[in-house]
């Protein structure tokens, strides 16, 4: 049974620290600054590859340290994502960041990991993330894929019009929604 439970976080608003600066911390670097270029981060790693330094020079309110990881890295931070590749250094991140109740994602080791990255479908304000609980992320790439070319392109008009809908609605909560299940009761019929 999947017992995650999914969450949306305001990443501008939520301190995040990376550790590493190979392609695996580009890759999670690249999926944070696609859903928020303000994101709050910083980048700690020993050596961080040309193409990875390059890009983050691009992103001035991003602080970066090209040095070993330190203690105090993790002071004020809400979420760890680690894309190393020392298991015994991952270990000791992990019980660090249970030291400082922040939530760990440890690239390819799901038991050391608080949370997963999942796939996101994006179309405008429409947001969609997938989760294989770990198991399969080319089937999550796939099911992506599958969103992707079925959600029409005009879901943002959409949304926006069912914005409006519902700042115009008048009554208790329960009425509007209510009111607003049966303005898109359409989108779910055969």
């Amino acid at each position: 049974m999947n017992t995650l439970f999914p969450i949306f976080v305001k990443i501008d608003q939520v301190p995040i620290l990376l550790i590493g600066g190979g392609p695996v911390a580009l890759e999670k670097f690249t999926a944070l600054i696609r859903n928020n270029p303000a994101v709050k981060l910083t980048v700690v790693a020993k050596e961080i590859h040309a193409e990875f330094r390059n890009i983050l020079a691009k992103y001035p309110h991003i602080e970066v340290f090209e040095r070993p990881f330190e203690e105090n890295d993790l002071r004020g931070k809400r979420l760890l994502m680690t894309a190393t590749n020392d298991p015994f250094f991952n270990v000791a991140l992990e019980s660090l960041a249970k030291k400082y109740t922040v939530l760990i994602n440890a690239a390819d080791k799901p038991a050391l990991c608080d949370f997963y990255l999942g796939s996101i479908v994006q179309k405008g304000d429409l947001k969609i993330a997938i989760s294989t609980n770990g198991k399969s992320p080319t089937i999550a790439k796939r099911v992506k894929e599958l969103f992707q070319d079925l959600l029409p392109e005009e879901i943002d008009e959409t949304l926006t019009l069912m914005e409006s809908l519902r700042h115009q609605l008048k009554g208790d909560f329960e009425e509007k929604v209510k009111q607003l299940n049966a303005h898109t009761k359409i989108l779910i019929s055969k």
